[in-house]
C-alpha cells in the first residue's frame, strides 16, 4: 500500500506533466504557417509597417490609416519580430504567451481562493473549452485582450476577497486601462466593483478592504494604462493639424467604440446569440452546465462572496455584449477564466458522478469517431472532401496529408478512451484536448496554409511577372498584400475602387514595361485588354487577375474616372 505522504507528491508529479503537454500542444506548429485571414494578416501587415518605417503610433494597412484597432497589439507583434526575426514564428507569441498568463492566472486566483487541487481543476478545465485553445492558436488581438482582462480580474480578487491589496488593486486598474486601448472593451474587470460594493452592502461587517483614500488608486492607474498609447496620440494631435491624423482618431476614438456598441453596421444578431456560442464553443464546459447552475445557485443564496463576485461580474459581461446589437463570438472570451474558476471547487464531485463520467467519454468518443469519418473520406477524397476542396480551392493532393493527420488523431483518441475508461473520463478529455490542438498546429493548419495564406497565389504571380517587374493591387485582401516582398504599391483599401484604378493608372503610365496589376476579378476595369488579362489563381473564395501594365488604357481611366463594375463599392473590411 503506498504511503499517504507519497500521493501529494504523485498527484504533483502527474498534474506537472500534464501541464507539460497542455503547453507542447499550446506551441504545437509555432512558425510553421503564415498568418490567415481574417484579422491576422491586418495586424501584421500594420506591425511590418512599423518596422521599416520606424513609424510606431499609427498603424496602416499598406498606404491607409487602420482606425479599426489601436496599435497596442501591433506593438507587441512588432515589438516580438525585432527580438525573433521571423514574421512566421513572431506573430503568434503575443496570443501564445497571453494564453499561458491567463493559466497562470487562473491557477493563482484559484490557489488563492480555495486551495492547489482546486487551482488544477481550474486550470484544465480553462484549458479544454474549445474556444481558448483555439484563440491561443489564433494572432487575434482577443486572446492578448484576455490576458489582460484576467489580470484585472486577479487583482481585483485579491484586493477584495482576500485583501485589501492597495497594490494588486493599482495592478488591476492598470491592466484595464491597457487593455481599454488594446481593444475598446478592457474596462470590463473593473464591473466586478458592483457586485462587491452590492455584497459589502450587505454584510457591512465583513472582512475586507473598506473606506481609504486609497481607493483613488483606481483611476490614476487606469489613466496610466490608458495613456500608454492615447498619451502620445493626444501629443501628436496638438502638435500636427493634418486633417487625416485628426480623422483617424475621431474614427477609432468614437466611431469603432460607441458607435460600433450602440449601432454596429455588421455581425448584427439577436440577443440570446451568446445563448449558442456558450454551448457549442465551450465544449465541453458546457456539457456540465445542468449540474453547475443549481450548484452555484446555491453558494450564491449562501452569499459566498467567492461565487458573487466570479458569476455577478460574467453575467455583468453577458448583459453588456447582449445589449449591443454587433456580437461575435470572441467578445465573451473574457468570461471563461471567471467561470473556470468558479466551476473547479465543483468539479471533483461532479467527475464522481457516474452520469458526468458518462457525458465526458461520449464528448471524446463522437470526438473520435468525428476525425476517423472526416479522415477516412479525405484520404479517399469523397464527395464532401472534394467539395470543400473546391470552396477553398485546395489541391486535391493536400486531401490525404490532412485525412491522416486525423485518422491518426482520432484512433490515439479511441486508446485513451479504451484506456482511461469511465473512471478517468476527466483526463481523457484534457489529452484528447491536447492531440486535437497539436494535429491542428503540426498537420492540418501547415497544410492549408498555402491556400488560406494566398502565398500560392502570390508565389504564381511572382513566378509569372519575373524579379524585375514591379507589382500594384486594386481591390486587394490584407493577405495578398502581406505576400508580397519587396512589398507591392497599393493604392487605398477602403477607398472606392474606381479612385484605386484612377491612381493604378497613373502609376501604370509611368513604366508600362515593368510594372502589372494584381486586380480582383470583379473588379477588372473596362479599360484593360481582355485578351492580355491573366486569371493567376483563386484564393480565399476570391478570383484573381493579372493585367501587364502595356494592357492598360490610361486614357480610357482618365476619360472614365476609372468607371468599373461594382466600382463605387469600397472593399469590404470584414473586421472584428
Amino acid at each position: 500500500m503506498r504511503p499517504a505522504t507519497s500521493r501529494p507528491r504523485l498527484t504533483s508529479l502527474w498534474f506537472a506533466v500534464v501541464i507539460a503537454l497542455v503547453v507542447a500542444s499550446l506551441l504545437a506548429g509555432l512558425g510553421m504557417r503564415s498568418p490567415q485571414p481574417p484579422d491576422e494578416p491586418r495586424f501584421v501587415l500594420a506591425a511590418r509597417h512599423m518596422v521599416e518605417t520606424g513609424q510606431w503610433l499609427l498603424p496602416h494597412r499598406g498606404s491607409e490609416l487602420y482606425a479599426e484597432k489601436p496599435p497596442t497589439f501591433m506593438w507587441i507583434q512588432a515589438g516580438t519580430y525585432k527580438l525573433l526575426g521571423s514574421w512566421n514564428l513572431s506573430f503568434l507569441v503575443p496570443s501564445l504567451l497571453a494564453a499561458l498568463l491567463t493559466l497562470w492566472l487562473t491557477w493563482d486566483m484559484s490557489r488563492r481562493l480555495w486551495n492547489r487541487q482546486v487551482a488544477r481543476y481550474a486550470v484544465l478545465g480553462l484549458f479544454v473549452c474549445i474556444q481558448f485553445g483555439l484563440m491561443a492558436k489564433r494572432a487575434q488581438i482577443d486572446m492578448v485582450l484576455l490576458g489582460m482582462t484576467t489580470l484585472a480580474l486577479w487583482g481585483l480578487v485579491r484586493h477584495l476577497l482576500l485583501g485589501p491589496s492597495w497594490a494588486t488593486l493599482a495592478v488591476a486598474a492598470f491592466a484595464a486601462g491597457l487593455g481599454t486601448v488594446t481593444k475598446g472593451v478592457g474596462f470590463l474587470p473593473l464591473l466586478m466593483l458592483l457586485p462587491w460594493v452590492a455584497w459589502r452592502w450587505r454584510h457591512p461587517q465583513a472582512a475586507g478592504p473598506g473606506r481609504s483614500w486609497a481607493w483613488w488608486l483606481l483611476l490614476p492607474a487606469f489613466v496610466a494604462g490608458a495613456a500608454v498609447w492615447l498619451g502620445p496620440l493626444a501629443i501628436a494631435l496638438l502638435k500636427n493639424p493634418d486633417p487625416a491624423l485628426h480623422n483617424y482618431a475621431h474614427e477609432l476614438l468614437f466611431k469603432q467604440t460607441g458607435t460600433r456598441y450602440t449601432n454596429a453596421w455588421h455581425h448584427r444578431k439577436e440577443f440570446w446569440y451568446y445563448a449558442q456560442v456558450m454551448l457549442t464553443l465551450w465544449l465541453p464546459g458546457s456539457l456540465l452546465v445542468p449540474w453547475l447552475l443549481p450548484a452555484w445557485w446555491r453558494r450564491c443564496r449562501r452569499a459566498d462572496p467567492r461565487y458573487l463576485l466570479l458569476l455577478g461580474w460574467a453575467l455583468l459581461v453577458l448583459l453588456f455584449f447582449s445589449a449591443s446589437p454587433g456580437k461575435r463570438e470572441v467578445y465573451i472570451l473574457p468570461m471563461l477564466p471567471a467561470l473556470a474558476v468558479s466551476a473547479a471547487p465543483l468539479l471533483p464531485g461532479l467527475l464522481r458522478r457516474t452520469g458526468v463520467r458518462w457525458l465526458l467519454l461520449l464528448y471524446v468518443l463522437v470526438l473520435a469517431v468525428a476525425m476517423l469519418v472526416i479522415g477516412h473520406g479525405a484520404v479517399q477524397g469523397d464527395g464532401l472532401a472534394k467539395r470543400s476542396a473546391a470552396k477553398w480551392t485546395i489541391d486535391l493532393w493536400v486531401l490525404p496529408r490532412i485525412g491522416w493527420w486525423l485518422l491518426g488523431v482520432g484512433a490515439a483518441t479511441l486508446v485513451l478512451a479504451a484506456v482511461l475508461r469511465l473512471r478517468r473520463a476527466g483526463l481523457a478529455v484534457v489529452l484528447t484536448t491536447v492531440l486535437l490542438w497539436s494535429m491542428y498546429g503540426l498537420g492540418a493548419m501547415p497544410a492549408v496554409d498555402p491556400y488560406a495564406s494566398s502565398s500560392r497565389v502570390m508565389d504564381k504571380v511572382r513566378a509569372r511577372i519575373g524579379p524585375d517587374a514591379e507589382l500594384g493591387m486594386v481591390a486587394w485582401r490584407e493577405q495578398n498584400l502581406l505576400q508580397t516582398d519587396p512589398q507591392a504599391a497599393d493604392f487605398g483599401f477602403k477607398r472606392p475602387v474606381a479612385e484605386q484604378w484612377q491612381d493604378a493608372a497613373r502609376w501604370v503610365a509611368q513604366a508600362p514595361q515593368r510594372r502589372w496589376l494584381f486586380v480582383l476579378d470583379s473588379a477588372m476595369s473596362p479599360c484593360a485588354e481582355t485578351t492580355q488579362v491573366i486569371d493567376i489563381g483563386r484564393a480565399n473564395r476570391n478570383n484573381w487577375q493579372l493585367l501587364p501594365g502595356t494592357a492598360l488604357d490610361t486614357a480610357c481611366i482618365a476619360r472614365t474616372h476609372g468607371t468599373v463594375p461594382n466600382g463605387d463599392a469600397a472593399v469590404e473590411d470584414n473586421n472584428d
